[in-house]
């Protein structure tokens, strides 16, 4: 795994529009970096990132076959204890999930470590499927990078398959907080996805979601919602008004309740808990159990609900080097050892392996100046070249 220097695309600014980019002159595109990209090996892909994202799916289907049985998984997430049954039967009727991110802390010399999963509500989707394949292209056109690289990008054709495959019937609703330009373009592109199968799509804000008097979702045309993609996490759905209406809403949602269990850091530990010692898996505990002392003075410190890093604590041999503040962590915390991101010319690369339907469908890299990988994170493109 290199990070190599590289020359913008002289036509940046055209491509940057067609795809709905904003530009900015001297600023290029807003978290988009293509100043540099990162080489990797075939086998650096299939082996030791696609083969552990594998493995640790198949271990979170073991945790969700737990928590069929044991509710105190439910309990030590802190999922409202009126959900539970609800969550747990969604995995046993195995409702199909559509897709998430392993986040990776890798360096192409050792074992990937896990720091989270994102497996609820991730974004930066189009830039990962579609915006740095063009790139690829257009860079080996230009002679910007060899001729023969490659690319992990498998995104799109995986995601259009698995919509395909969830069988839906009537119309699929996509909705998201409509004021946050993240959140929206991915859902714009999932309905691109989706429509690529002859699937009729609406979008609509989440707070634009009606109830009606047989407590059915509704849109502002008053259809009913049989099939909702939300990109929206389940635990603000379980505290909001609405989320009493759940069970007999009759809707079916992507992602799936049982997203709520993998979605939440408590993950971590729960992880670690029944898979002790494995390679890609770091030491990790629920704030206050006693196996957290084993972490000493070097941890990092997660809240059990949070986005784009915030709360997080990193503190190394009992000196604090990097906190986020936000709103998050009243629900509790995880401590996880600590494992730095490897810094490349003093950037700090976050290696993201998405999972579509269960499946590994592509990889993206986010570039920080920090530990912590925040909403102000570039993403970088990528290349395999053997």
């Amino acid at each position: 795994m290199r990070r190599i220097p590289v020359a913008q695309r002289p036509d940046l600014k055209k491509t940057a529009l067609e795809h709905g980019y904003v530009y900015r002159p001297g600023a290029g595109v807003p978290y988009w970096d293509e100043t540099a990209y990162y080489q990797f090996t075939l086998r650096q892909i299939e082996d030791e990132l696609e083969k552990p994202a594998v493995e640790i799916d198949r271990m979170c289907f073991e945790l969700l076959d737990r928590s069929l049985a044991d509710e105190t998984v439910y309990h030590r997430l802190r999922i409202p204890e009126q959900y539970w049954d609800y969550v747990a039967d969604s995995w046993r009727n195995r409702e199909k999930d559509l897709y998430g991110r392993l986040d990776f802390s890798y360096d192409g010399a050792g074992q990937a470590k896990l720091l989270e999963y994102n497996a609820d509500t991730p974004t930066m989707l189009y830039e990962s499927a579609i915006f740095q394949w063009v790139w690829l292209e257009e860079a080996i056109a230009a002679g910007l990078i060899p001729g023969g690289c490659n690319q992990f990008t498998e995104l799109h054709e995986d995601l259009v398959d698995a919509f395909r495959a969830m069988g839906i019937e009537g119309h699929l609703h996509l909705a998201c907080l409509s004021d946050i330009e993240d959140d929206r373009e991915t859902v714009n592109y999932l309905g691109e996805c989706a429509r690529e199968t002859g699937l009729e799509t609406h979008f609509l804000a989440m707070k634009d979601i009606g109830v009606d008097a047989s407590g059915r979702f509704t849109d502002l045309e008053d259809r009913i919602i049989t099939t909702l993609f939300k990109l929206y996490p389940w635990e603000w759905i379980m505290e909001e008004e609405f989320g009493r209406y759940l069970v007999t809403s009759g809707v079916h949602f992507v992602e799936p309740p049982w997203k709520a269990v993998l979605s939440n850091k408590g993950l971590l530990a729960l992880l670690w808990e029944m898979f002790e010692g494995h390679p890609n898996l770091l030491p990790a505990y629920f704030e206050g159990d006693p196996g957290a002392d084993t972490l000493a003075d070097s941890y990092v410190r997660k809240p059990l609900l949070s986005r784009q890093g915030s709360n997080i604590e990193i503190v190394a041999n009992g000196i604090t080097l990097s906190r986020d503040d936000g709103p998050y962590g009243e629900q509790g915390h995880v401590v996880q050892a600590f494992h730095p991101l490897p810094e490349f010319d003093g950037k700090f690369a976050l290696v993201g392996c998405w999972m579509v339907a269960g499946r590994p469908a592509g990889l993206s890299i986010r570039e920080s100046q920090t530990l912590i990988t925040g909403e102000e994170a570039n993403f970088v493109p990528h290349v395999i070249l053997d």
